[in-house]
């Protein structure tokens, strides 16, 4: 505690900025996967954002985020790949 009646921020680990870095790298790829080959980036992004969820730390609801963006983008990256005719690779 402070003079002032507030708690300081904890100080975040390396791993905690690592793994809120690995989880919007995720999410980024997962969206670009959409519109570009859905396989060959999806699967990628879907083992960055469980590598990120299991690294746990403060940013555990960007991960989750990360996680869940990447299971709908891959189904719907599908989804678009198949009606729209496109290569899955």
């Amino acid at each position: 505690m402070t003079d002032l009646g507030y708690e300081q921020p904890a100080e975040s680990r390396p791993s905690e900025t690592v793994a809120g870095y690995l989880a919007s790298v995720a999410i980024f790829i997962s969206l670009i996967s959409l519109a570009w080959h859905p396989l060959r980036l999806i699967l990628p992004a879907i083992l960055v954002s469980l590598i990120a969820a299991a690294m746990g730390g403060r940013h555990q609801r960007l991960t989750f985020a990360a996680v869940m963006i990447a299971a709908a983008c891959f189904f719907f990256g599908l989804t678009i790949a198949i009606v729209t005719s496109r290569p899955l690779w």
